[in-house]
């Protein structure tokens, strides 16, 4: 089966951005399996509207915007069935799917229990934040005004600041 040019274009281009996929499927998804569907979920949801994207637009931008698009509805789609799940012990799946992880650090594992509690248009704000992207790309992709990203970006930082100094010891 042979690629089209524009299937070409849009794998290229999808390939030189791959980490906005799993950076934005990491701050949405806690298991192996659900980021695996999630990054599947965004990358189909990418194809579905390539042919609206307008090269005279910076693709990673727009690539950002589509996945936390798709990962915000993920997220509640999977809150709402996790609302419907006896709690108990995570599954053999669960744990075996689990990714070894090294220990580690402190502060840096406080951040991301912080990030993970934030709605989801302030995690996604903080994770294109933390990614160095410029306030004026972040409006964009979340579709807010420049001023209200800076003014949400202080507010974070400052609860931030208040939940890290309530661990010192």
């Amino acid at each position: 089966m042979a690629i089209d040019h524009a299937q070409a274009g849009f794998v290229r281009r999808l390939d030189e951005h791959r980490g906005i996929l799993f950076k934005v499927a990491d701050a949405y998804c806690r298991n192996r399996a659900d980021r695996e569907d999630l990054v599947q979920d965004i990358v189909a949801q990418l194809w579905r509207a390539y042919r609206r994207f307008d090269d005279r637009k910076s693709f990673a931008t727009w690539m950002y915007r589509v996945a936390v698009n798709v990962a915000i509805s993920f997220y509640r789609s999977e809150t709402r069935r996790m609302r419907n799940v006896v709690p108990g012990e995570p599954s053999i799946v669960e744990t075996i799917a689990q990714p070894p992880t090294e220990e580690p650090d402190e502060g840096l594992a406080l951040v991301r229990a912080f990030i993970e509690r934030l709605d989801p248009l302030d995690r996604a704000l903080m994770i294109l934040y933390l990614d160095d992207n410029p306030y004026a790309s972040i409006a964009d992709i979340l579709g807010i005004s420049q001023t209200n990203v800076a003014t949400k970006i202080s507010r974070i930082k400052q609860r931030l600041k208040l939940e890290v100094a309530t661990h010192q010891p």
